[in-house]
This record gives structure tokens, sequence and C-alpha cells, in this order.
């Protein structure tokens, strides 16, 4: 039963692999502009030297022929093609880049799962009292910064003006470089994890399971070591097994900052 159900959902991604890579193909297809054009900037360039450009890069091609070349050099060959910009083959590109953001999307999980989950379980334990709602304040407020603001203002206060920080990360990618971005990048979704995590426990705190363990006589270590927090960490998990996604996403535009 669970094999059947393994091999249905994976034969599931088959079409959405496909679907959604169309969809993505023929929107950045019809955004205004021409990106051969765009490689000269103001300076321009004759047609036939854009027209020479365009068929190597085989934009001069139908549209269904331009993805079919994308998505059948991707399955078969794992060829993401080549970027225009520099002319290097994409996946030398990520591999070069692909390291960097894995450590940084890492230090920022563990930033998350951490800081995260003690601050929900201090809030949640402690619901309506002042620890409670000075926390909830805390991640409302990070809630409410984009993290491009949090990342400049983290860099001109620590590394301007207090000089704590480098305000770059140099070549060598030291771990210590490392931990203010990692900051930046998981401070929203430690927010997240800490209001998800205080919600869960407040609410099996009122649970009839509970009540019973502690009419039970059992420890209030292990009430709550067990009882309360194996079953208020289910949606917990769930999320972070989605953040680590958007995290490695996320690392893209905090390594730019």
């Amino acid at each position: 039963m669970m094999g059947r159900y393994v091999a249905r959902r994976l034969l599931q991604m088959i079409p959405v692999f496909f679907g959604t890579t169309l969809l993505i193909f023929l929107m950045v297809y019809s955004l205004p502009g021409d990106p051969v054009a765009g490689l000269f900037g103001d300076k321009g360039a004759s047609p036939a030297t854009i027209a020479e450009i365009r068929h190597k890069l085989g934009l001069d091609q139908p549209i269904l022929k331009q993805y079919w070349d994308y998505i059948s050099g991707i399955v078969f060959h794992f060829d993401f093609g080549t970027q225009i910009r520099n002319d290097r083959p994409v996946t030398e590109v990520l591999g070069d880049a692909f390291p960097v953001t894995i450590q940084l999307a890492a230090l920022a999980f563990a930033f998350e799962l951490v800081f995260g989950l003690t601050l929900g379980i201090v809030a949640g334990l402690r619901a309506g009292r002042m620890a409670d709602n000075a926390i909830l304040i805390f991640t409302l407020l990070i809630i409410s910064i984009p993290v491009f603001v949090l990342g400049f203002l983290i860099k001109m206060v620590f590394a301007f003006q207090l000089g704590w920080i480098e305000p770059n990360v140099s070549n060598d990618q030291l771990l210590s470089e490392m931990i203010a971005p990692a900051i930046v990048l998981g401070g929203l979704s430690l927010a997240y994890v800490a209001r998800l995590t205080r919600t869960s426990m407040a609410e099996n705190l009122r649970a009839d399971y509970m009540r019973t363990a502690v009419a039970k006589g059992l420890p209030k270590r292990r009430i709550i070591g067990v009882h309360l927090m194996r079953n208020s960490m289910i949606p917990v998990v769930t999320f972070l097994g989605t953040d680590i996604g958007a995290l490695m996403g996320g690392a893209v535009v905090t390594e730019g900052i």
C-alpha cells in the first residue's frame, strides 16, 4: 500500500515538473526587452551582431523549439544552458556558488531551529504572561521588516558603526563572517517558528491527554518533554521541512546584499 502511494506521488511529479518549467519559460519569454540587446547597454550593436548572437543562443527558434531544447538538455544531459552575460555554462556558475549557498542556508536553518524553538517553547509555557507578550512583539517586529532592510540595518549598525563584523564576506568564506548573513536569512523564519511553536504548545496544554497526564501524577519534565513536545512539534517539523527550500532561494538575495 505504501509502495503504491510513493510510486503514485513520484509519477505525479512528472507533469508538475513539465508544467512548472513551461509556465516559467513562457513568463520569462513574455518579459519586455531583448536580452541580447541588453548585453550591449547604451552602446548598442549592429543588427547583424545581434542576429548572430541570437542564432548562437537559439533565440531565433520558435518558442516551443526553444523550450524543447532547454528541457531536453536538462533531462538528458544535465545541461542548463549558457549564461548570456559571461558566456559560461550555468552548471559551472551554480557549482561555484552552491557551496556558499549551502553553508549560508545551513547556518540560517540552525539559527532559526535553535532560537525559534527556544522562544516558542518559552512563550508557549508562559502564555499570557510578560515573557509571552515580549516574544510576540519581538517576532511581529521581525516579520514586519523585509529581509533586505534587515540586512542593510545589521550591516550599517554592527559593521560600519560598531565595527563588530566585517561588512563583506572575504574569498576565504570564514564561518565567523557568515554568522551575520545567516541571522538575516533566518530571522523571518525564526519568527514564524517561534509563533508556530508557541501556538501549538498553548493549544496542546489545554488538551485532554495533558490533563490526564497531570492527574496521573507524572513528573513535570516527562509531561512537557514527552507528551507536550511530541505532539506540539508536528506542525513545526512540517514547516521546517518546507522552509529549507525557501532558505536556499533566500540565500541568493542575502549573498547579494
